[in-house]
């Protein structure tokens, strides 16, 4: 069996991630920090399948700001394949923690590239960058060549990452990859980021327990694609004979207001109406639009996104709609 480490397993991507691993048959570490409440609530389809639920799965706790842990852990496991999907990976709560957000999202990939080049040379490495990193966009659409410029410190940031990660690959002859994912979003996407706020606020909106959503920026262009789809494309890329870099992305953008009018729009509200903008929620330097390029991903790795944006929103909509109704249910309704 093969095996593989994942950092960044307890989020969006790692949960999903670890499912498709699994399935495949490999035996998958992943690494936890430590917290005073458990944290792996998207790991639970996992545990709760009677066909998944086995000795394959092994979390270790850790932290990408400490070396001494990362070191062990890749040292022991010599994975196959490691996911570095671990980040501070807020975009606006990077402005307020520039300084952490570097540590983890930067340094944090230096230290684990360092120790797999020592420790395990073998393994095939990827690194999770993001089209943040193209910011203030200098082409439309953007892709592999297109110039980096990041608004923020997390851009920055990932800019950093996927540099040490092209340099490993160059001066060390690693097998790792960049996988430039533009934004992908399901039920399991974080109740901070802007698409589950809204679906999460529609459904609590619908059931009378809340009264108004507070946005940003409503015009805000993205290319929003379905992240069980994009964390197959990170797979993808380490199954190829030579590490290369790829934009994933739909091709399509959108604005927040079309996210807004889809997802109140299918439970019978108007936005408009429940909708008020708070200027605490504004970037202090804005990206206006982001739309990628995955030509290069679908030539070489056969990699095709399926799920359009309206499918995309019904999904996380109908998602919280039910998982509001259950929490309602036992009166557990989160604040």
């Amino acid at each position: 069996m093969k095996k593989a480490l994942i950092t960044g397993i307890t989020g969006q991507d790692g949960s999903y991630l670890a499912e498709l691993l699994l399935g495949k048959g490999y035996i998958v570490h992943g690494v936890i920090r430590r917290a005073s409440s458990f944290n792996t609530e998207r790991l639970d389809p996992i545990y709760k399948d009677p066909h998944r639920n086995d000795v394959r799965l092994f979390l270790h706790y850790g932290d990408l700001a400490d070396s001494v842990v990362t070191s062990t852990l890749i040292a022991e496991i010599q994975p196959d394949e490691i996911y570095n999907l671990a980040a501070q990976s807020h975009v606006r709560v990077s402005f307020d923690i520039p300084e952490y957000t570097g540590d983890v999202t930067a340094m944090g990939t230096t230290r684990i590239l360092e120790v797999a080049r020592k420790a395990a040379p073998k393994a095939r490495f990827y690194q999770a960058s993001s089209s943040e990193m193209f910011g203030l966009a200098q082409e439309m659409p953007q892709r592999e060549t297109t110039a980096f410029y990041p608004r923020s410190p997390y851009g920055a940031a990932k800019v950093y990452s996927y540099w040490m990660t092209v340099n490993y690959r160059e001066s060390y002859n690693l097998h790792a990859s960049n996988g430039i994912l533009f934004n992908h979003e399901s039920p399991r996407r974080g109740e901070t980021f802007v698409t589950r706020k809204i679906t999460r606020a529609v459904a609590r909106i619908k059931a009378g327990v809340q009264k108004k959503l507070y946005l940003g920026n409503l015009d805000a262009k993205r290319d929003w694609g379905y992240a069980p789809e994009f964390v197959e494309a990170m797979w993808l890329m380490l199954q190829q004979d030579k590490p290369d870099d790829y934009v994933v992305a739909t091709g399509e953008t959108h604005t927040i207001r079309d996210f807004l009018d889809l997802s109140f729009g299918h439970a019978g509200l108007e936005w408009q109406k429940y909708v008020e903008i708070d200027p605490k929620y504004y970037r202090p330097a804005e990206v206006d639009v982001l739309i990628g390029d995955a030509s290069k991903a679908k030539k070489q790795l056969g990699w095709v996104p399926k799920t359009k944006f309206p499918e995309l929103v019904r999904i996380m909509t109908d998602a919280d709609i039910a998982l509001l109704a259950h929490e309602m249910s036992g009166k557990n309704i989160r604040q």
